[in-house]
């Protein structure tokens, strides 16, 4: 019996070995082809190209214009892959040149040329680190929002090479609900220029929400400038646990420290009865004799004023 069962596993290892022989064989016998295949692929593409010169022939206004830019001033000596000129990003130009009434010949990053995602995936193959690492299935990505969409090569009108004067001119094209809010009495430094939409998102990914440059949540990109709002605290406050939002509009608003409603309406959303009258009209009596309703520039955080949270043992109430 087990002479028999040495002889049975005698006979799979051979069999094992002799399949990894036979494919082992297989690829080297096809390794020559497919190399000689690659190379004469690459002949033939590199035959199809015919020089920036060519191209300036024809379209000098848009060369001169390409040149005053990053990607025409350095791109030899930033990156090897723009080596081709004008053909790097355009692809192979012999089939345009031949044919030049044809523009299906030559890749085009307008509106009636390559879709969105098509010319950001040729965009991709040089920047795809830092800021730019993760913009594949990004919030812009998935909408088909694409390089061109926001950048131009040729004629760019401000910084990072955008088609507009300044960023938040270009986001309010599609995000104008958002940006108008800078237009409101308390708002964030935009309009002044200390702030720019990027100072807190990243447009091309992140994996935050929002598109929020800092940490994974509102409030670790909230606390990056305001420190003092992080804790952790003795006594938390569940909506600023929650997140910063759930009080604050971040990017304007009509009430003061960016509130989304006037204190004490604000804190009335959540404590509806608690120890103080519901609303301030109700006749109960609150920190004096008075009547609330005859209460005059009071409200919540006259007394509760470390409303983000407490560290004093006996700061359940948030108080000083």
């Amino acid at each position: 019996m087990q002479s028999f069962g040495k002889t049975v596993l005698r006979v799979l290892v051979a069999g094992i070995a002799l399949v990894w022989l036979v494919q082992t064989g297989s690829a080297s016998s096809n390794s020559a082809p497919a190399g000689s295949a690659a190379k004469a692929s690459s002949q033939q593409a590199a035959g199809e190209y015919v020089g920036q010169e060519k191209c300036t022939s024809c379209h000098e206004a848009q060369t001169n214009a390409y040149k005053a830019t990053p990607h025409g001033r350095s791109s030899l000596e930033r990156s090897p892959a723009a080596a081709q000129g004008c053909e790097t990003c355009h692809g192979p130009g012999k089939g345009h040149l031949d044919d030049v009434g044809d523009k299906t010949k030559i890749r085009r990053f307008s509106t009636t040329g390559m879709a969105p995602r098509e010319a950001s995936e040729i965009c991709a193959t040089c920047h795809d680190r830092g800021t730019h690492a993760l913009w594949t299935g990004s919030q812009h990505d998935q909408r088909n929002v694409g390089c061109p969409t926001c950048h131009s090569v040729h004629s760019p009108k401000g910084e990072k090479q955008i088609k507009a004067t300044t960023q938040p001119e270009l986001c309010s094209t599609c995000h104008r609900n958002v940006v108008n809010k800078i237009s409101r009495f308390n708002h964030m430094p935009v309009r002044e220029g200390s702030l720019v939409c990027s100072s807190c998102h990243n447009p091309h990914g992140s994996p935050n929400v929002k598109l929020l440059k800092a940490g994974t949540t509102v409030n670790e990109a909230c606390t990056s400038c305001h420190a003092e709002k992080r804790g952790p605290y003795l006594w938390e406050h569940a909506p600023v646990a929650n997140a910063c939002v759930t009080c604050h509009e971040p990017h304007g608003s009509n009430n003061e420290r960016l509130l989304v409603a006037k204190v004490p309406f604000l804190c009335q959303r959540c404590h509806v009865t608690s120890r103080h009258p519901p609303t301030v009209y109700e006749g109960f009596t609150l920190r004096t004799s008075a009547s609330a309703n005859r209460l005059i520039g009071s409200g919540c955080v006259v007394c509760h004023v470390q409303i983000h949270g407490s560290n004093a043992p006996s700061g359940k109430y948030f108080h000083r």
